[in-house]
């Protein structure tokens, strides 16, 4: 009675695995297939933008914007994502801020660019761009792309960046350079990214992000659905901080990313 009680659970156990990774899959399959839907139809609104850009540049940021955060929602929707936001009051609306966050997955992006209040853009790798459709809606966005094997196309990337928050812009960075996919927290921040807010005088606005790598990396191909959370840090001027953490605000703003982020790792979700 005991064995036979055994193998039904083991075989039990076997099925609902079998039917959590298929759903997994599915899931994964859906949003490749939404995405190459998504960048195909999305061709004939580009040559649209493109016309509109010449007369109203602005109307073509606020409208891809808005695309691109519905394409965006959507990969949510059919990955099963679910976003909790903690201090959201925090960003300011009324002009460009230097967003600054911590770097775990593919989807940090995907689950945060919907929620900028204005035109944003992130800074990318550089390789980015080549990818057919997509670069073009990167450069609608006012992306930037950095090339980390050319010191002097790093200096004008930065550059860029700065003219673009002068003008009204945001910017989004990663400032660890590349996904984390260790046990810390997070990994150093190079000092550089922090020359867009230096220069241009906008607030820092650090933004943590919590089990985005839950989604898809830690169990690459399968897509889990997965509960994520985003907190914004309240803003960072730098001219309003001592000479000390001035010089060190790579340090200064890493500290204040990581200790949020230990504390929502700790969230009953």
């Amino acid at each position: 009675m005991a064995l036979n009680y055994m193998v039904k659970y083991v075989l039990n156990q076997r099925i609902i695995y079998r039917n959590e990774v298929l759903h997994f899959m599915i899931r994964f399959i859906a949003a490749i297939l939404f995405i190459v839907i998504f960048l195909i139809v999305s061709i004939p609104i580009q040559l649209v933008l493109l016309i509109i850009k010449k007369s109203n540049p602005y109307a073509v940021k606020t409208a891809s914007l808005k695309i691109v955060g519905f394409a965006f929602n959507t990969v949510m929707l059919i990955c099963g994502i679910k976003v909790t936001v903690i201090g959201e009051e925090n960003v300011p609306k009324d002009r460009s801020v230097l967003y600054v966050g911590n770097h775990r997955s593919y989807f940090d992006i995907v689950v945060t660019y919907p929620r900028v209040p204005r035109p944003t853009g992130y800074i990318s790798k550089d390789v980015i761009k080549k990818i057919p459709i997509l670069g073009y809606w990167m450069i609608f966005l006012d992306c930037l792309f950095l090339d980390r094997s050319d010191i002097r196309k790093g200096l004008e990337m930065v550059l860029a960046a700065i003219e673009k928050v002068k003008s009204g812009i945001s910017m989004c960075i990663f400032p660890e350079g590349t996904r984390n996919s260790t046990d810390a927290p997070m990994l150093d921040f190079h000092k550089g990214s922090f020359k867009i807010a230096q220069k241009s005088g906008c607030p820092i606005v650090p933004m943590v992000i919590n089990h985005s790598r839950d989604i898809f990396e830690n169990h690459i191909p399968f897509i889990k659905p997965t509960h994520v959370v985003i907190e914004y840090c309240k803003p960072v001027v730098i001219s309003e901080l001592d000479k000390e953490d001035q010089r060190n605000i790579d340090s200064y703003v890493k500290n204040i990313i990581e200790e949020t982020y230990i504390k929502n790792e700790k969230l009953p979700l």
